[in-house]
């Protein structure tokens, strides 16, 4: 049984485990996980560990996962994730009313995106969109899907790129 790197409890943070259950409450939320059943979770004072229970097919992959999956939501209720996006071309613009997202991405009609529960979409000017939220797969698809609208193409840079998103340029077609 390979014992994994055991995660230490960030201060402010209080872990419930119950059987295969596990929840998170911090300052910035509450969340819940069910671990899969072949892998064996314990709790000492502030360190959690993970481990495999048996010598299984897959066994320590899962556990390798709900250990990757816990570490996220603990900094996820103490901390938050955010990604950013920014706009490229001209015209394009993005304005934030409450739960909705307004784009202007060069199409006959604006796009409206609503985020989904437990996301705050802020745009701090025209061309820049930050997602925040607890969930880092959450915040994560909203920014993908939020791209996936006007992806950036290979000619000009134009579209919707994350903010440490390098765009490889093509050479126009020569005569």
């Amino acid at each position: 049984m390979a014992r994994l790197n055991p995660i230490s409890i960030p201060s402010g943070v209080q872990v419930t485990l119950s059987e295969q259950q596990i929840s998170v409450k911090g300052s910035k939320g509450a969340m819940e996980h069910n671990i899969h059943p072949s892998v064996a979770v314990s709790q000492n004072d502030s360190v959690i560990s993970f481990a495999a229970r048996e010598n299984q097919m897959g066994a320590q992959a899962q556990a390798g996962t709900a250990r990757a999956v816990i570490q996220n939501m603990l900094t996820g209720v103490s901390a938050g994730f955010e990604k950013k996006l920014e706009l490229v071309g001209v015209g394009y613009r993005a304005q934030a009313q409450g739960k909705i997202l307004n784009l202007t991405l060069g199409f006959s009609h604006p796009v409206n995106y609503e985020a989904p529960e437990g996301i705050t979409i802020e745009t701090p000017s025209q061309t820049e969109v930050l997602v925040k939220g607890i969930d880092k797969q959450k915040v994560g698809q909203v920014a993908a899907e939020i791209r996936a609208y006007r992806p950036p193409e290979p000619y000009k840079g134009k579209g919707v790129k994350y903010a440490d998103e390098h765009i490889v340029r093509k050479e126009a077609k020569k005569k």
